[in-house]
């Protein structure tokens, strides 16, 4: 059933939050925020290891879609998750990504039981 009028801005809000999260270094630098109250760009830059200009890019990103404020004090930016329950996300990603990871790892352990092929790589 598609989805109302009304209800279609809720689902891109939605689906611009993902594509705020849709980048490996996006989510370090989420995963930096979550750990303390708030961290300076040097601070970040730093800790993931990119050139300015692609933090400051990863940064517009991420404030565009609401995951993250920043406050200037002097001559120094500070970042701070916009949302706590932000973190709570990235720890539910995390523990599904483990789950998942766990669950193949099950797998590869049963696929390697499996009676050999003539012919297969080993």
């Amino acid at each position: 059933m598609p989805f109302t009028q009304q209800q279609s801005p809720l689902y891109e809000v939605k689906a611009g939050l993902f594509k705020g999260l849709s980048h490996p270094f996006r989510i370090r630098i989420l995963e930096l925020l979550a750990s303390a109250p708030e961290l300076s760009v040097a601070v970040l830059q730093d800790e993931t290891g990119l050139e300015a200009s692609h933090l400051s890019q990863h940064l517009a990103v991420l404030r565009r879609h609401r995951l993250v404020s920043s406050e200037r004090r002097a001559s120094h930016v500070y970042y701070r998750l916009a949302e706590p329950r932000v973190a709570d996300l990235l720890a539910i990603a995390r523990a599904l990504l483990l789950e998942m990871l766990r669950s193949d790892g099950a797998r590869l352990a049963d696929a390697d039981g499996l009676p050999e092929l003539p012919g297969a790589p080993r």
